[in-house]
């Protein structure tokens, strides 16, 4: 096998995976290895490859033929197209072995910060080595970090130390600058031992944006794991539209313990959107759109726009409405597109840049009118106005695309296809 004769995993993570002849497969997004309870090093198995569709495959080990600083480049063969699941004996590397917490020989307490693998005269690739950080008590010391052999951790049978408690600092290193999707993703790999850890290592507003992206099921589990107070916080942080429909998939006990923990500012907009059906545009919008006053001028609006917070989708638009600026706001007076606000002096005003030819959703409209009214104007974003003119909220393409899709499209399985690299 051409490339490195000894490779940490960190390393690894994220690099592009090709076929025989250059094309692209996919990210590697971790690695696989085989469980032993003796001391011997446990084996690679291979690797896991995120492909563009955001599935997992599986993919082993003799069929990579190269590891460089670059890429991973496979042989010629078929992938097997089964979304990845762990099976009883194996362990993510990335996932539940780095963050362990052992003990090296001396009896030194440490945490598990990366591991090592080199290959073997049979083509196997083994993890012969991990680096480690000291640890006193609960805290992870800032010192240096050692590599020693496996054989040197007590305890290295990888099946006890997935079994063990673990912190979640490296596998956070891992999550960092990943949209928070493929971090959601992730999650549904791991077992729910280590979802927890890593869903009480996140803070409110990164988990707030992950379980957005969860399935029902994963969802609702870990806010059961977390305790209500955060579950509370977590719900806050989340926008109203997401945590409003979280929240109509739990017990109405649950439901209403959650909504008296809210701060009151943060719980009305919420009780408002569960007061329509989940299949209506009151129930699809978010009511925190860009709410504008006429007399701003395009270089405010442009302002507003730029909030990195802000999804494409609701930032292509901005809403011109009479006071009060918060929904449900005062009389709506129109929208201006983005593209418009580009072309328009930076101090003209709003006012003379409205689209006032659009019509507007009303909250009692179906999935079916909102899906029509996407296709028929080509937009991503969409006011819904009441039936006093009062703007109450936005519809964004990705709301309607969410109900559209087959229920559990979010979660991570899928038929058995064959991708020949």
């Amino acid at each position: 096998m051409a490339g490195k004769s000894k490779v940490f995993v960190a390393q690894l993570l994220g690099l592009p995976v090709f076929g025989p002849d250059g094309e692209s497969i996919g990210k590697i997004r971790d690695l696989v290895a085989g469980l032993r309870v003796d001391r011997q090093p446990p084996r690679v198995l291979g690797i896991v490859v995120e492909l563009a569709t955001r599935r997992r495959v599986f993919v082993p080990m003799l069929r990579v033929t190269t590891i460089d600083a670059a890429a991973i480049t496979l042989s010629t063969g078929s992938v097997n197209m089964r979304h990845f699941t762990q099976r009883p004996n194996e362990v993510l590397v990335v996932g539940q072995l780095l963050d362990a917490r052992v003990r090296v020989a001396e009896g030194t307490a440490a945490v598990v910060v990366d591991a090592a693998m080199q290959p073997t005269r049979t083509r196997d690739w083994v993890i012969d080595r991990i680096a480690v950080r000291e640890r006193t008590g609960r805290l992870v010391r800032r010192g240096p970090v050692r590599v020693v052999d496996w054989s040197e951790v007590e305890a290295p049978g990888v099946l006890e130390l997935a079994g063990r408690p673990q912190d979640a600092h490296q596998l956070l290193a891992v999550f960092d600058g990943m949209r928070a999707a493929d971090v959601a993703t992730a999650l549904q790999d791991l077992p729910a031992k280590r979802r927890h850890e890593v869903a009480d290592a996140l803070d409110d507003e990164r988990l707030a944006d992950v379980l957005a992206e969860l399935p029902e099921d994963d969802q609702k589990d870990l806010l059961k794991h977390l305790d209500e107070e955060r579950g509370a916080d977590v719900l806050e942080a989340m926008d109203p539209d997401d945590a409003a429909d979280l929240l109509a998939e739990l017990s109405e006990g649950d439901k209403e313990r959650f909504l008296e923990l809210m701060e009151p500012e943060e719980s009305a907009p919420v009780k408002r959107l569960l007061e329509y059906s989940s299949d209506t545009a009151g129930g699809l919008m978010t009511p925190e759109p860009i709410v504008l006053s006429p007399d701003s001028t395009i270089a405010e609006a442009l302002a507003r726009v730029r909030n990195p917070d802000l999804t494409p989708a609701l930032a292509s638009m901005v809403f011109v409405c009479r006071p009060p600026s918060a929904t449900p706001t005062g009389r709506y007076l129109g929208c201006v597109h983005i593209q418009r606000l580009l072309r328009e002096p930076p101090f003209d005003l709003v006012a003379g840049a409205l689209d006032k030819e659009l019509t507007s959703l009303r909250p009692a409209d179906s999935l079916l009118e909102v899906t029509r009214y996407f296709a028929n104007y080509n937009l991503v974003c969409a006011p819904v106005v009441d039936d006093e003119d009062h703007l109450v909220g936005a519809i964004t393409v990705d709301d309607v695309l969410d109900h559209l899709l087959p229920e559990g499209w979010r979660e991570r399985t899928g038929a058995r296809e064959g991708l020949n690299a």
